[in-house]
């Protein structure tokens, strides 16, 4: 009888974990955005990567085991001007000859007054710093959709040489706003 009731508790302690699992997520190519807004000559622009993959592991009631993990294609880069796009991926600017790709890798994700708050791992241009993000999920009727937001100084990660490397003509900060759209893995 003793073991019929261990037994017992141990299901509904697995079955309980479960409920508090993390989902796994993957971002739907066509419909997720990951763009960013900067100063150039004191007038804002933005851009947009085309390119960018992101693994999602969330459940706002399992934080601790909860995880993003996006990865960008830094050659597909758009700010809807060809010569300033040229002038961003070469050696001055992103170098995406030498750095093809940049990851952002949550560290932690806690609830906040908008939403959920993370600190994560940038890697931009060969370096890796803390990048603090605010955002909001909710589950859709096939899937979740995160949306929200980060600033980080350029300058902070070395993306910014030569005659860029002054935040005079180019602004030091830069906004970053995303909208995944998220479809369950497997």
């Amino acid at each position: 009888m003793r073991n019929l009731y261990i037994a017992g508790t141990a299901a509904m302690l697995l079955s309980a974990a479960a409920a508090v699992a993390a989902a796994s997520y993957t971002s739907d190519p066509q419909q997720s955005r990951l763009e960013f807004v900067g100063v150039q000559a004191g007038a804002e622009f933005k851009g947009v990567f085309h390119k960018f993959t992101a693994g999602v592991d969330f459940a706002p009631e399992a934080l601790a085991s909860s995880r993003i993990d996006v990865q960008i294609d830094m050659n597909s880069v758009d700010s809807l001007d060809k010569d300033r796009d040229t002038t961003i991926r070469g050696k001055d600017v992103f170098d995406v000859a030498h750095y093809p790709t940049a990851r952002y890798v949550t560290k932690s994700i806690t609830k906040s007054a908008a939403g959920f708050s993370a600190v994560g791992a940038l890697t931009l241009h060969g370096v890796t710093k803390d990048v603090p993000i605010e955002f909001q999920f909710g589950t859709l009727a096939a899937g979740a959709k995160l949306s929200g937001s980060a600033k980080l100084n350029r300058l902070d990660f070395g993306v910014g040489q030569g005659d860029w490397k002054s935040a005079d003509t180019v602004g030091d900060a830069v906004k970053i706003n995303f909208s995944l759209v998220l479809k369950p893995k497997g």
